[in-house]
């Protein structure tokens, strides 16, 4: 999630757990505990795929959130001077404005390390937007009343209360979107192929399948508003020929392991010399992905891995009259939008196989 809720649900919990004996002091250090996590953003690791599929690692680890709560736990019960504050008090207090941040890290699509330093793929439970107002309002309500009144302990209760009964609303809606893309998906013979769904942008209204099948994907919107009328499935080509390309390099098989099969393949031309480009299909939106990175060179007949991965930047972004249309189709317009408008505005040159 964006650094305001991050900050906003840390300072919630701080002001829950510790505001009744710290007042203010319990919101502010409960905000900074939570941005902390995301400071892994300053990190450097020297290449594009590295910097995308190390963030939300280490920093992310429940293990290590867990470890460094303990750690100033005992730090804060030995050095400040607050005898009504128990060490167990000053440990669930530290515990939960550390490793909420990277729980709700999870309910979105990126990825999350939650059990690093397992060897296990990032977690990923998409029931959010990175960025949805409506989770972060209640909070940012509840804290403003707990600063402006003194009632720190019970604004930010009712703030945390009210957000986390949203967090529900959203996974309500996935399962009632499930079901509706299930006989669709059972009709196309897709029911046990690969399938991601996620809450389109700043809302969780209209959702955004994507299903893949081999050398192809579909694309489907659907909104919690729609009639009883069969979701439609758009099929873009994938050019899975190119994906044994990519997983001859490492950082093919890095990128691989955090995105799993949501991948496509295209080539481009870069300073006149044909490209292997592998575009993360998961995040963004179809003609709007932000992730595609540079993994191999076509040279003397064959592909040649890259030491080192570059990020491509999409040629446009979306404009107000694109989340107007988002508006439309989230509240049940199934004319006002589909996926298959956009995705020749990226470099891609493959159209849809299907239109919606």
């Amino acid at each position: 999630m964006d650094s305001v809720t991050q900050a906003a649900l840390g300072a919630a919990i701080g002001g829950a757990i510790l505001g009744k004996r710290l007042g203010r002091k319990a919101i502010l250090m409960g905000a900074l505990l939570g941005t902390l996590p995301d400071l892994d953003v300053m990190l450097d690791y020297g290449d594009a795929v590295a910097n995308v599929t190390e963030h939300r690692g280490f920093s992310h680890s429940l293990f290590v959130l867990t470890g460094l709560a303990t750690i100033l736990a005992l730090l804060c019960q030995r050095f400040i001077p607050a005898r009504d504050i128990s060490l167990g008090r000053w440990w669930c207090f530290f515990v939960l404005c550390l490793t909420t941040h990277p729980v709700l890290d999870s309910f979105t699509t990126y990825g999350t390390q939650l059990f690093w330093p397992l060897d296990m793929p990032p977690v990923a439970w998409p029931i959010v937007f990175i960025i949805d107002p409506f989770y972060t309002l209640p909070l940012l309500v509840a804290l403003t009343i707990a600063i402006a009144a003194k009632k720190v302990r019970r604004a930010c209760t009712v703030g945390l209360v009210v957000s986390s009964v949203y967090l529900l609303l959203a996974a309500g809606a996935k399962w009632s979107v499930e079901q509706r893309l299930t006989p669709a998906l059972a009709d196309a013979g897709l029911q046990a192929a690969p399938i991601l769904i996620q809450p389109t942008p700043f809302n969780i209204a209209l959702w955004r399948a994507t299903v893949i099948d081999g050398d192809r994907y579909f694309e489907s919107l659907i909104s919690v508003f729609d009639s009883q009328d069969a979701p439609t499935l758009e099929a873009i080509k994938r050019n899975v020929v190119l994906e044994e390309s990519v997983l001859a390099s490492p950082l093919g098989q890095r990128l691989t392991w955090f995105t799993g099969p949501f991948l496509r393949y295209d080539t481009l031309l870069i300073d006149g010399q044909e490209t292997l480009i592998a575009t993360d299909i998961r995040l963004g939106f179809p003609g709007f992905h932000p992730f595609s990175f540079t993994l191999a060179t076509w040279r003397d007949g064959s592909w040649h891995p890259a030491d080192i991965s570059e990020q491509l930047e999409t040629s446009q972004e979306p404009r107000l009259e694109i989340l107007s249309r988002l508006a439309a189709r989230a509240i049940g317009d199934n004319t006002a939008l589909c996926a298959s408008d956009f995705i020749e505005a990226q470099w891609r040159a493959e159209p849809f196989l299907y239109r919606c």
